[in-house]
Parts: C-alpha cells; structure tokens; sequence
C-alpha cells in the first residue's frame, strides 16, 4: 500500500470504481473520442431530469435583478446596462449546483449495486453527494484537503464537513499536499466503492439541466435567448455542462462567459499559502490550470472541458466578490455564500458594456452558511496576515491584501488572453509527442475542437511552438 504501488494501480482501481474503460476513447496520440465518452452516460436529457427531480434537484428559481441593474445602470454610460438575472442553485437541496453533478453520479452507481461512493472535494460537490446518497441509502465518504501543516482549517472547508456529517457521510480531513489523491485511490480500492468524482461524464451530463432549464426559462420569462450567461470556471465542469446544455436547447448564439477569482502569484499547492487565500473554489489557481490541461483531474480522462465552449475568460477580485454579496444582501433581498456570486461580480461589470435592451444572467447561486459567511471568511484572512479595506481593487495583492470597492463604479472584470490560454492547452498537448514527430490531421482536428478555433489557426499555433523549440 505504498505510495508509488498504489499510485501504479490507479488505472485499474478507476476502470474498477467507475466502470468506464477509458482506453477505449484512446487514439494513440493526442486526440481521444470525447463525445464517444460522454455518450457513456447512457441516459438523455429528458432522463437526467426525471433522475434529478426524484431527489428534488432542479428546477431552481430565475430571478431579475431589478435593483441591481438599477444600480448597475448608474455606474454605466448612458444607453448601457443589460439587464441582469440569476439562476437560484441555493435553491437545491444540498444548496449549490453541485446536487446536479451529484444526482446523476449517485443513482448511476445505485444503479450499477454499488453499497457507497466516495468523493475528493473540498467544496459544495461533498455536501451534494453526501446529500444524494443519503436519499438513496448509500454510504459515502468524503475527502477533504482541509489543513496547513499547523492544522489551521479554513472556515469555508470546515464548514462544508460539517454539512457533509450532518448528512450522514465519513468525512476524511488531510492537509495540503499529493497525499490527497493517494488517500482517494486506497479508499476507493479498501471499500469498493462507486468514484463519483466531479469530473466523469456523469457528473457533467448532471450540468446539461442547469443550462437547458435557463434557455426554457429565459424564453418564457422574455421571449428569447440571453444574450450572456456568465460562469464561475474553476475545474471546468460547470462551463462544460452549462454550455452544452444551452447548446442542447438550441441556444447556441448565446455567449459563454467563464468568470474566476484572481488569486495570480498563490501556489494551490503551497502549505505556506493555502490559507493565504479566501476561495477555495472558483478561483485562478484551479481555473486556469484546468483549462490548459484538464486532464490533472482525479479521472483518466476528465469529462470538463472549459476551452470548447468559452467565448470569454474574465477574473474578478476578492474584494469585488465580497462587495456584490453584501450588495445582493441587502439590495436584493437575497445572502448568498461568497464563491458562488464570482460571477455575479463579473456579471455587474460586463453589463455596463451592454446595452439596456441585452440580457445577462448569473448562472448559479450557493447556499451560505457561519464558515462560509463573508464575516468568518475576512476575519480568517486578517488572522493570517492579510490588509483589509476599502479602495480600489486594482491594487489588491493576493496573500496580501483584499480591497473592498469604495464604489461600485470599481468593480470591473479583467479579460483574459484566451488565445494565450489556448496557446498554453496545445503546448500541454504537443508535448505528448516526441519534437520530430507529425502532428496528425485527426489531432489537429481535436485540438480545434478543444480550442474553440479553426485547423488553421490550431496549425499556426503549432508552427509557432515549433519554432521556438
């Protein structure tokens, strides 16, 4: 049971705990079937509904945000100002979108006879799987990296184990560090257990609802389409199964808007800093690296896959974040936890380059609750060294500070280079082969699939990699 041994079985215990044989969507080189995998979830649209809602997930709330495009609307040139609406996830019963990627993986592996599953999260996705299984009468066990080698935990992670025991599962806590997924693989082989992690096809086929019930409900509430649904991006998932649901209901013209804190210069890894930050999802230091390489996820082949289906790529700033839930509070009437208003800060700010006539909308909510709070959470970053005040965002350091907007006219999204990104995901791809070795058509194909570009630019990415090497 040592680390390297374990970590030499892990194909076998996924093939084991998922019951998918990921080799199969194998080409050899870079491309792999990646439709041919989620077609693996082997239940449609119509069917992950009624899955979903014999466990009372779905159907959540959409609310207009009349008096916050008011305000946004103030702060905005004349004649701009979309109006903005909000998806209510909170609204499911373990409170966060979360319980959609839940449903479908729980009652797949109740389906398959499995006695529990297992989950390696830090975030809503425990207290989702924790809740679905208690519905359907399995046992589960969550992992947690929850700890600094002083055994500090952050608020927000022990209060999501609290939620996940209040639910009835085991919740395993470790501290920051490779030990995590060693400790994953040995309990999923000890317990035989169902891997219902967040990034098989199931867990994003669950998503697919969220963005097919937004188009319905839109088209019925305005008469059409939104114009922007704006995502808070960490491992990719939720991009993913937003956007191929709205695909799914013919939305296609809508604009995909991936929104993540910006924790720019903290390592996730880092003993040292994992208690610098105050997100510990929906940020940087996940959302970037999942999108240049999804495949550093707890699965073969991840299911997550931000880059085919974002128009855009925005970051917020911590303070901005705490702003706008403060502001939903109390201008809306509606306390929502910190993480999953990312997007609704990104959502303020891209809709004063809008016009009054347009439509944006947040696509999800989480639940709040004492650690998640923004009280615990700044009192938390204070303890560990970290300038609060109020200012201008765009001088906040992350580790360092969080500025609170003297304004709301300061909260403003910063675009990412997705090209660059882009650049970045080929490179990764690239460096599966040896440096002589031809790029075939059926992999430039894939990678413009993963890129959201045409061959041609795939192939000019190329040319330009190869000729720095």
């Amino acid at each position: 049971m040592g680390y390297n041994e374990v970590m030499a079985r892990k194909s076998a215990i996924m093939k084991s705990s998922i019951q998918i044989d990921y080799s199969q969507f194998e080409s050899g080189s870079i491309a792999f079937d990646y439709e041919g995998m989620m077609e693996k979830v082997g239940y449609s649209l119509d069917e992950i509904k009624e899955i979903q809602r014999s466990t009372g997930v779905g159907d959540t709330p959409v609310y207009e945000l009349k008096n916050l495009t008011e305000l946004c609307r103030k702060t905005a040139p004349a004649g701009k100002g979309a109006r903005i609406f909000l998806k209510d996830e909170a609204a499911n019963p373990s409170g966060s979108f979360k319980a959609r990627r839940a449903a479908i993986s729980v009652y797949h592996a109740k389906k398959l006879g499995y006695k529990g599953v297992i989950a390696a999260t830090s975030g809503n996705y425990g207290a989702a799987v924790a809740s679905q299984a208690a519905m359907l009468g399995l046992k589960c066990i969550i992992v947690q990296e929850c700890y600094d080698s002083m055994w500090k935990g952050q608020p927000e992670i022990i209060e999501k184990a609290r939620k996940c025991e209040a639910y009835g599962a085991e919740v395993v806590q470790l501290s920051v560090g490779p030990e995590l997924f060693y400790n994953f693989l040995q309990l999923l082989e000890e317990t035989g257990y169902f891997n219902a992690s967040l990034y098989t096809p199931f867990g994003i086929a669950g998503v697919e609802t969220l963005g097919s019930e937004l188009s319905e409900q839109m088209r019925q509430k305005v008469g059409r389409d939104p114009d922007v649904v704006v995502v808070t991006t960490a491992g990719g998932g939720n991009v993913t199964g937003t956007a191929r649901g709205l695909i799914k209901s013919g939305a296609e013209g809508t604009t995909i808007v991936g929104a993540s804190v910006d924790l720019k210069g903290l390592h996730m890894a880092s003993d040292k800093q994992f208690n610098k930050k105050s997100f510990t999802t929906g940020h940087t230091g996940f959302g970037i690296p999942f999108a240049t390489n999804p495949d550093r996820s707890d699965v073969p082949r991840s299911a997550g896959r931000p880059l085919r289906y974002m128009d855009r790529y925005v970051t917020v700033r911590q303070g901005e974040v705490f702003y706008m839930t403060e502001t939903l509070a109390q201008i809306e009437g509606l306390e929502r936890g910190p993480a999953g208003n990312v997007s609704l800060a990104a959502a303020f700010s891209i809709s004063r380059e809008m016009d009054e006539d347009q439509i944006i909308v947040v696509q999800e909510t989480e639940y709040t609750g004492a650690g998640k709070h923004i009280q615990p959470q700044l009192s938390f970053a204070r303890e560990n060294g970290i300038e609060l005040r109020f200012g201008d965002p765009a001088e906040e350091v992350p580790g360092k500070s969080i500025i609170l907007p003297e304004h709301p006219s300061m909260i403003k999204a910063v675009d990412l280079d997705l090209d660059k990104i882009r650049q970045s995901y080929i490179r990764n791809c690239m460096a599966k082969l040896d440096i002589a070795e031809e790029v075939s058509e059926k992999d430039i194909q894939y990678m413009a699939e993963e890129t959201k570009v045409s061959k041609l630019e795939v192939e000019k990415i190329i040319q330009s990699l190869r000729g720095r090497e």
